[in-house]
């Protein structure tokens, strides 16, 4: 099975020795990040510094004239990842013999939600998620297009990797966050997801809902979690709650205005790429769920893209459902964190990527090189040696 390592540039840029690193996991491929959120990020090895602040979300690579004059366009990175970083760092990992594929973080941007606010998901109370730009925007929805074509199809680059290509809701690890107080569950997630924002709004009533009946429902069927009610039950939940007609018409606008963009975003992409380019979405076969791996309906994203990246960590993930819809040249890639203090385990990577091959893994991924400790990285190759 085919295995690629998560990398940022800033992981490889002034450390000679973490290509060779690399690919002395036993790897094949780097996903190296080419358009990424903001994040703190431990350097655990660098001879140059232990920690990275990326203050906002940005492309590493020196953006080209197809963004003159518009008013959303991606933002140039700070000095964490200067001129072209990508590039740098892709040119040496490719001379270690790795496959280099880009990284590409889409519906996720807190500057962009800061400076141009009436771009964000706006809930049921008002309030607005600067981080989840609106998919259902029509200039987000050409920003995030372009964004896709343009960060995929790096100088070099076999493929790419789509994170964040759908709704981005509440549950989301901001500066600090706070929002754990009230157990909200998979149903009170949902709806403190669904925006009405004015893209939105008509969206609902184009579906037969009036949004502010809609908005009503909303806050009136969540003042009992408010309270200490469980939200459980996953989708049920949401019926239970919103009721089962007006919860299916959410959802039906909600799932067309994803997989037109998947569809919009997957062939641009193509359009500029060359012949035999690789294009995956991170992807969770539930289609309301919202975040880095987008909900999606596993037929359709299979019969858009090469495949997906699943995440497995503590146990098979939910790959079945992608598999069921499988070609025979489907990617399905399972996601592991080999990170100890993220959650990972990598000494029992061996283990976990024969459930996940047995489900219908075809590929591996490892998230993420540049954020492990030695201790960490060592079990990690011992483990794919012994796979």
């Amino acid at each position: 099975m085919k295995t690629s390592a998560f990398v940022y540039p800033w992981d490889v840029n002034g450390d000679p020795e973490a290509p060779g690193r690399l690919a002395a996991l036993g790897v094949r491929q780097a996903t190296l990040a080419a358009a990424y959120h903001s994040t703190r990020a431990l350097t655990p090895r660098h001879p140059r510094h232990r920690v990275v602040t990326a203050e906002h979300a940005a492309v590493l690579y020196p953006a080209d004239d197809r963004w003159a004059g518009r008013a959303l366009r991606p933002y140039p990175a700070g000095d964490w990842a200067p001129g072209d970083a990508y590039g740098e760092a892709a040119a040496a990992l490719a001379g270690t013999g790795l496959e280099v594929h880009t990284w590409v973080v889409l519906a996720h941007n807190s500057r962009l939600g800061a400076e141009h606010p009436d771009t964000s998901v706006v809930n049921a109370y008002g309030d607005r998620y600067p981080w989840a730009p609106c998919i259902a925007q029509p200039a987000t929805r050409a920003y995030l297009t372009d964004l896709a074509a343009e960060a995929a199809v790096r100088p070099g680059a076999r493929g790419t990797e789509l994170e964040s290509l759908g709704w981005y809701g509440l549950a989301h690890l901001h500066a600090h966050d706070k929002t754990g107080g009230v157990g909200l569950g998979d149903a009170g997630q949902y709806l403190m997801s669904l925006c009405f924002c004015p893209a939105c709004r008509a969206g609902y009533a184009g579906q037969g809902l009036d949004p502010d009946e809609l908005g009503d429902a909303v806050r009136t069927a969540l003042e009992p979690v408010w309270q200490g009610a469980p939200s459980d039950g996953g989708w049920a939940g949401v019926e239970k709650l919103l009721g089962g007609t007006t919860a299916a018409t959410t959802r039906a606008w909600r799932d067309t205005t994803a997989r037109t963009l998947q569809e919009a975003a997957v062939a641009a992409v193509r359009a500029a790429a060359p012949a035999g380019f690789q294009v995956l979405l991170h992807a969770d076969p539930v289609s309301y769920h919202c975040g880095a791996n987008a909900g999606v309906d596993p037929a359709h994203v299979l019969s858009v893209a090469d495949g997906v990246v699943v995440p497995c960590t503590g146990g098979s993930g939910p790959l079945a459902p992608f598999a069921e819809h499988a070609r025979p040249d489907t990617v399905l890639a399972a996601n592991f964190t080999i990170v100890s203090g993220m959650g990972g385990s990598p000494g029992t990577l061996a283990e976990d990527a024969a459930r996940a091959r047995d489900l219908g893994a075809t590929e591996l991924r490892l998230y993420h090189a540049g954020l492990a400790s030695d201790g960490d990285l060592t079990a990690a190759r011992s483990a794919l040696a012994a796979f």
